[in-house]
């Protein structure tokens, strides 16, 4: 039987950069790439979180508002840190077309308050995580009340594939929904 406690633990689920982790000074891409790998690293895990080239194809890709002096800014690192969270579902164009906007008000205007943005973001995020962990439950649930009516040798392996076949699922859903959202951005324009 799946460990729903030892499950939820595994995906860090907590971890996030927040605005007071993010220094007002600005940072060279060595800083940043280490305040990414200090809150998003898994452990016993060689796998890079963010890295120079990922940083330089945003910048290129023009997912980002033009660095200066090689130094990015708070807002930089915010926008790097919703691009880090979009990329699990969504293409890099995708990502370029959902924030091509907002990129345009932070370049264009000095005083634009992306904080309040962010923090409504991690707010959600928040609430999401919450919603994310009694979903899992009731998945685990309904999972286990299929496999009462399954006469098998190996009702575990069984549990795990059906629950990786929901999860999947449920994750084609949302990801074809923020799709469509994108397909209404680039359509209004």
């Amino acid at each position: 039987m799946i460990n729903i406690k030892d499950l939820l633990e595994k995906l860090d689920l907590e971890n996030k950069i927040t605005l007071e982790d993010i220094p007002e000074i600005d940072l060279y891409m060595d800083q940043v790439i280490q305040l990414f790998d200090n809150k998003f690293a898994k452990r016993n895990s060689n796998e890079k979180i963010l890295t120079k080239t990922m940083i330089n194809n945003y910048a290129k890709a023009k997912l980002l508002f033009p660095i200066k002096n090689k130094k990015y800014s708070k807002k930089h690192i915010i926008l790097i840190s919703l691009i880090y969270h979009l990329k699990g579902a969504l293409s890099i164009n995708d990502i370029k077309d959902t924030l091509n906007k907002l990129n345009l008000k932070i370049h264009d205007d000095e005083d634009f308050e992306l904080d309040e943005i962010y923090n409504s973001f991690l707010a959600l995020n928040n609430s999401t995580k919450e919603e994310f962990k009694k979903d899992v439950r009731s998945r685990v649930e309904d999972v286990n009340s299929q496999l009462e009516q399954i006469e098998h040798d190996d009702l575990e392996y069984l549990e795990q594939l059906l629950l990786i076949s929901s999860f999947v699922n449920i994750s084609n859903l949302y990801k074809n929904a923020a799709e469509n959202l994108v397909a209404e951005l680039i359509a209004k324009g």
